[in-house]
């Protein structure tokens, strides 16, 4: 199955540079946000960001203007019914995928994907809110979306064979290495690097070091490109928290129990980046 259609839900920070990267490689786009402010918002980074790209000699004005021309908008989930497959960038609660998904279900055409750029929730627990199991699959983009070129590729229990291809392909479609792994708590990418980030957080607060000590040693020492305490606020420290909390619910072993510091610093409000301060501040965020 070729996917020509494709429908993105969700326009923050993760969906909007997915429906970015598909447009600008061909694929016809449909982008769904719950209300016109947060669709116009998303917009508006994509324009900014395929200028940045223009700018930067890695497309011309003409794909832009191609790319952009293959993207619509919309704040109705019906839009979605006629397209080849869906994804959801929203909020990393399971609950609230998969509301999302069983009503998805209801709405596209039979033979259409479902897929989910869930971090660490299981596939296959999501696929189980539809009734098309075998069409459903978990394709983790990793931030920021342009730049980066793994797609992790999960199939859930029910997941066909015909599913993970067709979603492989198209990562490739967009310039992106997709890597099949299979559905565990955190799958690989996060498995491995949430506890290195909570690991960072309880150095912090155990006063071992500054924050800019912290990341200096892992820049420097370990040749990472960012420190992890950048990187948490970069991901946003209440999506750190929940995979967390996936993984030590998922594996039940404390070697996974989120920092103290770091839930703190969520009931605080303090996410990161988006909210104008984590670990470091941003002014103007």
């Amino acid at each position: 199955m070729e996917i020509r259609s494709f429908g993105v839900v969700g326009g923050g920070q993760m969906g909007s540079g997915i429906a970015h990267v598909a447009a600008a490689s061909g694929i016809s786009v449909t982008l769904v946000d719950v209300d016109q402010r947060l669709i116009d918002k998303a917009r508006a980074t994509i324009d900014r960001n395929l200028d940045r790209e223009v700018s930067k000699g890695k497309r011309t004005a003409e794909d832009k203007s191609a790319a952009l021309s293959r993207l619509s908008t919309t704040i109705r989930l019906e839009d979605l019914a006629g397209v080849d497959a869906v994804i959801e960038a929203i909020v990393e609660s399971e609950a609230a995928k998969k509301e999302l998904f069983a009503r998805l279900d209801g709405i596209c055409r039979p033979g259409a994907i479902l897929a989910s750029n869930t971090s660490s929730i299981s596939i296959t627990r999501l696929a189980a809110a539809t009734r098309r199991p075998e069409a459903f699959v978990g394709m983790h983009f990793m931030n920021p979306v342009p730049m980066m070129q793994l797609v992790e590729v999960i199939r859930g229990m029910a997941t066909s064979d015909a599913t993970a291809s067709a979603v492989e392909d198209l990562a490739k479609r967009m310039g992106k290495a997709p890597i099949r792994c299979n559905d565990y708590p955190g799958f690989v990418s996060n498995r491995v690097l949430m506890p290195m980030i909570n690991e960072a957080v309880e150095t912090l607060r155990e006063g071992v070091a500054t924050r800019e000590a912290i990341d200096g040693i892992m820049k420097l020492g370990m040749n990472h490109p960012m420190g992890p305490l950048t990187l948490a606020d970069f991901i946003g420290l209440d999506t750190c928290l929940a995979i967390l909390r996936v993984l030590h619910e998922g594996f039940g072993d404390p070697k996974y129990r989120p920092s103290p510091l770091l839930v703190r610093m969520v009931d605080a409000g303090w996410l990161g980046k988006k909210s104008g301060r984590g670990f470091y501040e941003y002014p103007g965020a």
